[in-house]
């Protein structure tokens, strides 16, 4: 019975990679190259210790991103406004980190608590609209993030940038100081036997990001909370008899997933930039939102996918030597997705008959059984 739960589990993500795989290949055959040769050589490139370092580095904000996209869907709601969020909140967290005179651990941590209120209070404005208006979350996050860009630049350029030196044409906040930086995990790698390459640098966000996975699976399978948040999003009118404030489950829900989503920059401003810049990663909310649809809002799925997203995008780069585009990546991460949710629903509906028709049998059987008994 495991196995088969198993297996079930299993089928949907592995159908969809099978799919993925099958139809690049026939793009990559479009353009006369060996769709065996393109991929053979992603894997052998993507392998390498560096490409494997960048594979998680890229990964960690994706997990985060879809983290945050995820409790949302958990009760149907949908947060399309995590890159605003992150945008605005990687500013301020980077300002303050910097101007704040206090000691090292300090810094970090106000950094992190910082970055977390501003992601949750500009996802609260959208979640307050939608209790007190009933304006739709995805129209109003989704505006919200245009809002948020316009904030993020205005204040970059006007209050928070530093003044540059002559040449310097970068619009950037001042340097976090060397205390308040997350270091990285090489020397743990090194110790472990694995030596990176120069210039590779294992983030040192990885550990706080397992543990904000963690955290979202005891949340939402293992509290109270999480149990309403699961009934609201599969029965809203059955979760409101039963006593559920739904106008205060979608306020607390956004602000969790805003909290969640202020957090997507910070991989980044700890293990790369150092500080907010006008080139600042960008694209991490929307992709997250396909990290939560391919890790079907489980933080283990979202694990894989992100992993598997930062894996194609690294591996790729080594195609153009060979005059294959890589944009055959693309084409898979477009395929994974709609071959995820179409497999995930055809395996639900398998799943359904099943456990429908075992309901049948069982029944037939009592009626049997209750026949046959003397009267």
């Amino acid at each position: 019975m495991r196995l088969r739960r198993i297996f079930i589990a299993l089928l949907a993500p592995v159908s969809a990679l099978v799919l993925a795989v099958a139809i690049s290949s026939v793009a990559v055959l479009l353009i006369h190259r060996s769709p065996f040769f393109a991929f053979k050589t992603m894997a052998q490139f993507g392998i390498r210790t560096d490409s494997l370092i960048f594979t998680v580095n890229e990964a960690i904000p994706l997990f985060i991103s879809g983290l945050a996209v995820a409790i949302g869907f958990k009760m149907n709601l949908f947060n399309i406004g995590v890159e605003g969020q992150y945008t605005l909140a990687a500013l301020v967290a980077a300002y303050v980190g910097a101007v704040t005179p206090v000691p090292g651990p300090v810094r970090i941590a106000l950094i992190l608590i910082v970055a977390m209120l501003i992601g949750a209070g500009w996802s609260g404005a959208a979640a307050v609209l939608k209790v007190t208006r009933g304006v739709h979350e995805v129209i109003s996050t989704i505006m919200l993030n245009f809002i948020a860009f316009g904030i993020s630049a205005y204040l970059l350029r006007v209050y928070l940038k530093q003044p540059n030196l002559p040449g310097d044409f970068v619009v950037k906040t001042k340097l976090i100081p060397q205390s308040g930086q997350i270091p990285s995990l090489n020397p743990l790698l090194r110790g472990l036997g694995i030596h990176p390459p120069p210039g590779s640098q294992l983030y040192g966000f990885l550990p706080l990001a397992l543990v904000i996975g963690i955290l979202y699976y005891l949340l939402v399978n293992r509290t109270r909370f999480g149990y309403d948040l699961r009934a609201t999003g599969v029965n809203p009118g059955a979760a409101s008899a039963s006593g559920v404030d739904a106008k205060a489950m979608i306020i607390k829900t956004m602000l969790i997933s805003g909290a969640i989503a202020g957090l997507v920059g910070m991989p980044d401003l700890f293990g790369l930039y150092h500080r907010y810049t006008i080139d600042f990663v960008s694209g991490l909310g929307f992709s997250g939102i396909a990290v939560a649809l391919v890790g079907r809002n489980n933080p283990f799925g979202i694990a894989f996918a992100a992993l598997l997203f930062g894996f194609l995008d690294r591996s790729a780069q080594i195609l153009d030597l060979y005059n294959i585009p890589k944009e055959i990546t693309i084409i898979m991460r477009g395929v994974i997705i709609l071959s995820v949710v179409i497999a995930y629903e055809l395996v639900r509906r398998f799943v359904q008959a099943q456990e429908v028709r075992a309901a049948a049998e069982r029944t037939a059987k009592l009626a049997e059984e209750a026949a046959l008994e003397p009267a």
